[in-house]
């Protein structure tokens, strides 16, 4: 009998797990080559607009056509015809705040590229480590998400994100906005009670510190935004546009859920006059009136989860949007990880469940996304000379019972909808002989 160790084994489970990872990754779909027409089927604009019979018009990449079918004339001629009589038509989903790309497997190292080691790293970029050959994005993008944000995690300053499209040979050709922002996990205030009054003012002192460190780095970046040093620090220069002004400001987001941690944020960034995003917001209705006079926009935390104090209600987070959107907050929502992005849409669902409308629903993973990321003059929304970047579902694309995709297109490229999940799916099909 073959005499293996532990070591011997473990690298042939990884080998086995490995194996499966090498099934067909589908082709990255070739530009468009002639205009196309989409008749007859239920257009949801992502603005709160529906058209019942719509004809959406695109060719080179841009929408050229956004209209009810019933009113207009055109010269069908010149368009590859596709009936939707039945479906609806979506703009793209747009997912934020992702590690879509940078994990591919959570159990093996070698296969996460979401961390870089230390606390300060302003300066990593998620975009060159972005993988385009994921097995994980395909099964995320036949939800109706083809666009997302990639963004480095750990320490206090995880590095800048990027936003990519889900579909391409490489990461310089995913990249659709590089370096959109900076991320800042804010330090806990919320202290673990156990081991007695000393262990939580050792908690309550590292908080402390870690606001010091920052405010130093802070204090050093905008010292270095403002003069022409003669020696390029990249730590410093990747900060640099947090200082800028007008439209070209980056944007930091800070990521914190307790009140405390965001007005705490929200302090932090008017002494330094920066534009904050705020991402997770657990509480923030309760500083719903901070964020409306401060005009920070929110990218919430995955719904589909408990509240983070026992004597919160259950669904807590299902009325966050709606507290939210009656408080004039702009906001949209996220899910954090990877393979968990391809729930975003059902999400949205139960928050159409919960105080909002449908309409304004999707609006929160498409047009509110687009405009917090700053995305809304291209993305977002189905409006005539915007990219065609939309999808056609068989039913309602926020009820897992009903989604079911039946083509989608990246600035009018159509592409495989295809994945591991559905390839096993046919395969295992056929094997036990089921239609």
């Amino acid at each position: 009998m073959l005499n293996l160790n532990k070591n011997t084994l473990f690298s042939i489970l990884v080998l086995c797990c490995a194996s499966s990872l090498f099934a067909q990754q589908p082709i990255p779909a070739k530009p468009q080559a002639k205009p196309i027409l989409l008749l007859n089927g239920t257009a949801h604009l992502g603005d709160g607009k529906v058209i019942a019979n719509a004809a959406i018009g695109f060719e080179n990449g841009r929408l050229s056509l956004v209209a009810d079918a019933t009113t207009i004339r055109l010269d069908k001629s010149k368009f590859e015809i596709i009936d939707c009589s039945g479906k609806q038509i979506y703009p793209g989903f747009i997912a934020p705040n992702t590690t879509l790309g940078l994990v591919e497997v959570e159990a093996i190292r070698a296969t996460l590229d979401n961390a870089e080691t230390g606390s300060l790293n302003p300066n990593v970029r998620s975009i060159i480590s972005y993988n385009t050959d994921s097995k994980v994005t395909p099964t995320v993008r036949s939800n109706g998400i083809l666009t997302a944000q990639i963004v480095p995690q750990g320490g206090m300053l995880s590095g800048q994100s990027s936003v990519v499209m889900l579909d391409a040979w490489n990461w310089e050709d995913a990249a659709y906005k590089t370096d959109d922002g900076v991320h800042l996990n804010w330090p806990r205030m919320v202290f673990a009670r156990g081991g007695g009054p000393e262990a939580e003012d050792a908690q309550r002192q590292a908080q402390e510190k870690g606001i010091q460190k920052l405010r130093a780095l802070f204090n050093e970046a905008q010292a270095y935004a403002q003069s022409k040093p003669e020696e390029v620090n990249l730590r410093l220069q990747a900060m640099s546009e947090l200082f800028a002004s007008g439209v070209n400001q980056q944007r930091l987001f800070v990521h914190c859920d307790d009140a405390r941690e965001i007005v705490s944020a929200v302090k932090f960034a008017d002494d330094f006059g920066m534009k904050i995003i705020l991402v997770g917001g657990a509480d923030a209705w309760k500083v719903a009136d901070l964020l409306k006079s401060k005009n920070i926009p929110v990218i919430l935390g995955r719904l589909h989860a408990l509240p983070m104090r026992e004597d919160e209600q259950v669904d807590q987070f299902y009325q966050l949007p709606a507290r939210l959107k009656q408080a004039g907050v702009l906001f949209c929502l996220g899910v954090d990880g990877f393979w968990q992005v391809r729930n975003l849409p059902f999400m949205a669902g139960t928050a159409a469940t919960y105080g909002l409308t449908k309409e304004e629903a999707l609006a929160s993973i498409t047009s509110s996304t687009a405009k917090i990321l700053g995305l809304d003059a291209r993305l977002g929304t189905l409006e005539v000379d915007k990219d065609a970047t939309l999808f056609v579902s068989s039913g309602d694309a926020l009820d897992m019972r009903s989604n079911q995709l039946s083509m989608a297109f990246i600035q009018g490229r159509k592409i495989d909808l295809n994945n591991i999940q559905t390839d096993l799916n046919q395969r295992y099909r056929n094997k036990y002989g089921l239609k």
